[in-house]
């Protein structure tokens, strides 16, 4: 399987006109968080509107899966806590998004939601037990918007910015794969990078750049490599053998 991975395009429209003209190139496009941008001019409606007919586009073309970043949170949820409730709708044009699973003969991928309070902290944390007893050999990914902290996928250039509750369910459930963003910058700055192993698990952040094309991975877990391409240098790194 050749599996696209993107995040933080932050209404980039430039930048979603390229994930939606290399979708059919691949069986599964992955965008790890952040697709809107709150410090816009533009209205979040707006945003939204627009957002939703991209990812209708390279539904229509390919697999999708969706999670949401701190930039997509639009509303509250019926925990009382900040949510992206707006992409409950992005399941009506065919993408897999927060909370939901995709599942082939090979592969698992859970979808968590971007987590702002306790409450939305512990159903992701449900949503990993569960899923955890339907791996089945398979290879287990996860889309996660924020890095684990203390790995060089989250180094800002001056400091850790991750999420230390990631970094318990990998010590956890060690799955195979978890695809984040967040930390735009992790990859070109040292200690940073885009790559990083927590034990068994590889853990994967593409960073952010301006222009017309993202900063990407692409995934083949026929051959098991995973490659990054940026403005500013390409990487590789095997995935680890289910």
């Amino acid at each position: 399987m050749r599996i696209l991975v993107v995040s933080d395009l932050h209404y980039t429209l430039k930048q979603f006109d390229w994930v939606a003209s290399a979708a059919p190139d691949y069986d599964l496009v992955v965008i790890a968080g952040d697709l809107l941008d709150m410090s816009s001019l533009v209205a979040a409606d707006a945003q939204i509107a627009m957002v939703l007919e991209y990812l209708a586009r390279v539904a229509a073309t390919t697999s999708l899966v969706v999670c949401s970043g701190n930039h997509d949170l639009d509303d509250t949820n019926e925990l009382d806590e900040r949510a992206a409730v707006w992409l409950e709708r992005a399941a009506g044009i065919g993408a897999v998004a927060d909370g939901a699973r995709l599942e082939t003969d090979d592969l698992l991928l859970t979808v968590c939601a971007y987590w702002d309070g306790p409450r939305s902290r512990e159903r992701v944390g449900e949503q990993l037990a569960v899923d955890a007893h339907l791996v089945d050999g398979r290879r287990w990914i996860w889309a996660y918007h924020a890095p684990p902290t203390d790995s060089p996928t989250s180094w800002t250039g001056t400091r850790y910015y991750g999420d230390d509750a990631l970094n318990a369910w990998i010590d956890r459930y060690s799955p195979d794969i978890v695809l984040c963003g967040h930390v735009h910058a992790s990859p070109f700055l040292q200690p940073g990078g885009w790559h990083d192993r927590i034990g068994s698990t590889l853990v994967l952040n593409g960073g952010m750049q301006l222009g017309p094309v993202p900063t990407h991975i692409e995934l083949d877990t026929d051959i098991g490599v995973a490659r990054w391409s940026s403005f500013q240098g390409e990487g590789e790194v095997a995935l680890a053998p289910v």
